[in-house]
């Protein structure tokens, strides 16, 4: 297997269908934050960030019931630093991507949630981050971010993957709007 593989330790998630989006629910953040604090108690100073991010983090947005969180580390490759603290609480390791930030994944059954892994000072934990922030501010981005949502999830889908992939088009034309108005402000 090359570095750049995504390594899966096991299946990818599979729908088979349409994606069903739940309305926001106020309830994601309080439950992001308990997650949180379990995280960076159980890591204590390895976990030098715990962002809540996806649609769940953007309030009014509809979503996939499963609560998206970015964790830093100092090195995400070095697994033994940070994944038996997680799978003591939980979590599962899910699949790695070394050629992608060092990117692993690991997932919580009950409630559902995704946990990303990456390296402090990862550039796709800023763009991440940079995201969520837009569609928090500004309407017109949010808008159109569920609209293309809405329409995706329509469509059927042999993984959940592939509907997450189909989406990064208008991801990027938002974040390229966002630096554009950071550049003229």
């Amino acid at each position: 297997m090359s570095d750049d593989a995504v390594e899966y330790l096991l299946p990818p998630s599979r729908v088979d269908g349409t994606i069903e989006l739940s309305p926001y629910d106020p309830q994601w953040p309080a439950t992001f934050e308990t997650l949180a604090t379990g995280i960076r108690t159980a890591l204590g100073p390895v976990a030098t960030a715990v962002e809540h991010v996806g649609s769940t983090s953007v309030p009014g947005l509809p979503a996939k019931p499963i609560i998206d969180i970015n964790l830093l580390v100092v090195d995400s490759a070095d697994e033994p630093a940070y994944v038996p603290a997680l799978e003591g609480i939980g979590y599962v390791l899910h699949l790695r991507e070394r050629g992608w930030h060092q990117h692993r994944l690991l997932r919580l059954a009950e409630p559902r949630v995704n946990l990303h892994v990456f390296t402090t000072g990862s550039p796709e934990h800023d763009r991440m981050i940079t995201f969520r922030d837009r569609l928090r501010t500004d309407p017109e981005s949010f808008e159109r971010y569920l609209a293309t949502k809405q329409r995706l999830a329509a469509q059927h889908w042999e993984r959940v993957q592939d509907y997450a992939d189909e989406k990064s088009s208008v991801v990027e034309q938002i974040l390229s709007d966002s630096q554009g108005s950071r550049s003229s402000s």
